[in-house]
């Protein structure tokens, strides 16, 4: 199956593809032509942000499409930063920067009440079909200062218990296969068969 991925970013089309495997095909919205196109994400959940990418894509196409929205979730913080992870110090915010403001907010939680969560979310949009969404988490913990060098985001700040180990200490093999968008798109994958 081909669908048109609701991202102009070929990276993430990569690490996708590679998930989703040789009975997908996957296009960015730009090698599908569509790369003009650009979605405000105002919605409320990451479902509804995923949601309207990938129906915003499908409905400009005609062809299948899916996109996702993640980001952190925080128990400490009520489920912040959520939807505003990307720019949870600003619009334009550096990795270090929103990092660097988690770690403020949270100088005062004790390391038991620092447990949080990446997700995931993935929308399919087929024409004729009702969308679908596909949530994955990854669970963990806020470290108190950064560890390791991998990855990008909180990586470093983001304590996985199984490999006792931030998310930027492990390779990127194995965070691809425990991550929140590898448990989603394994959802995708086995709903498409």
């Amino acid at each position: 199956m081909k669908l048109i991925l609701a991202s102009k970013n070929p990276h993430k089309a990569a690490e996708m593809q590679a998930i989703l495997g040789e009975s997908v095909e996957l296009i960015t919205q730009d090698a599908a032509g569509f790369g003009d196109l650009d979605v405000i994400e105002d919605g409320s959940t990451f479902e509804e942000n995923a949601l309207k990418k990938a129906v915003t894509i499908m409905e400009a196409s005609g062809a299948p499409a899916i996109a996702d929205d993640s980001g952190l979730s925080v128990d400490a913080l009520q489920g912040r930063p959520g939807i505003f992870t990307a720019r949870f110090a600003g619009e334009n915010a550096t990795d270090d920067e929103n990092i660097n403001k988690l770690l403020d907010e949270l100088k005062n939680v004790p390391e038991a009440e620092r447990t949080a969560r990446f997700v995931c979310v993935i929308a399919l949009a087929i024409p004729g079909e009702e969308p679908k969404t596909f949530r994955g988490e990854a669970e963990g913990r806020i470290l108190f200062e950064k560890h390791g060098e991998n990855g990008f985001g909180y990586d470093p700040v983001f304590y996985l218990p199984q490999f006792d180990s931030s998310m930027a200490e492990i390779a990127a093999d194995v965070k691809n296969s425990v991550s929140h968008r590898f448990n989603a798109l394994k959802l995708l994958k086995e709903y498409l068969g």
